[in-house]
């Protein structure tokens, strides 16, 4: 058996910053708000849906929100890195720069709770000339 993909990322959030999430997620990236499930706690819990294969974002409320390191990140593949990175820019959305990757460019944000997302383009094989 084999891995094949990486299905949701869980990223914490205070008590009381689903709005801020959703301004920060559907706002300035663009991606859709998922329906919570029933069986789960949607008041603790705002999810989003990357892509059309079930891929998703799940912020949650951390009680302990405030003891996390400020290193951990998800990455988002876009298709119009350049596009995005005007999105961002226009939304006032600070951006910071990285050490390059060959056919990959990308670049760090950090959403209104500071967890970092790193958005970047696949544009072929980073081993590959």
């Amino acid at each position: 058996m084999i891995v094949k993909r990486v299905q949701h990322v869980s990223i914490p959030i205070p008590m009381g910053g689903a709005d801020q999430v959703r301004g920060f997620y559907t706002g300035v990236l663009g991606i859709p708000e998922k329906r919570v499930p029933n069986e789960l706690d949607a008041t603790r819990l705002t999810w989003f849906a990357v892509g059309d294969n079930e891929d998703e974002i799940h912020c949650f409320v951390d009680d302990d929100y405030e003891n996390r390191s400020t290193a951990q990140h998800l990455c988002l593949e876009v298709d119009d890195i350049d596009g995005l990175r005007e999105r961002v820019q226009a939304a006032g959305v600070q951006i910071d720069e990285t050490i390059a990757i060959h056919n990959r460019p990308r670049f760090f944000v950090r959403d209104p709770f500071g967890n970092q997302i790193e958005l970047t383009q696949i544009n072929g094989k980073f081993d590959e000339e």
